[in-house]
């Protein structure tokens, strides 16, 4: 008798503790989207030598400014879809003191900037 309640008691125990992870892919899941999403026609936009003011008409308000001044600007976006792994881009812009963009640095999927262009 006691070796039927304590194999019961451990059957128990490891349901209780496996939870609903034996059906993970049929609990739904929404789609958790964060942060600035960014085109790439919004970002083909934004070339170096532009003032703070025309980034911002272009791309709209940064997620994060840089804590000690707002010489360097944050878009982020966070994708999470339901049962796959998050997805994160980050668009950093680097001003100089006069409000003039001086560097452009993506990481992520973020679309290709294109050089300023340049008159002949």
């Amino acid at each position: 008798m006691r070796f039927k309640l304590l194999k019961v008691a451990a059957l128990s125990l490891v349901v209780m503790t496996s939870g609903c992870s034996m059906f993970e892919k049929l609990v739904y899941h929404p789609d958790i989207n964060q942060g600035n999403y960014l085109t790439p026609a919004e970002v083909a936009k934004v070339q170096q030598g532009m003032t703070q003011q025309q980034v911002q008409f272009a791309l709209g308000t940064p997620m994060l400014k840089a804590p000690f001044g707002s010489q360097t600007w944050y878009y982020v976006f966070r994708e999470e879809p339901g049962h796959q792994e998050v997805r994160q881009e980050t668009l950093t812009l680097t001003f100089d003191s006069n409000g003039i963009l001086t560097k452009i640095d993506k990481q992520g999927n973020m679309p290709n900037f294109s050089a300023p262009a340049t008159k002949s």
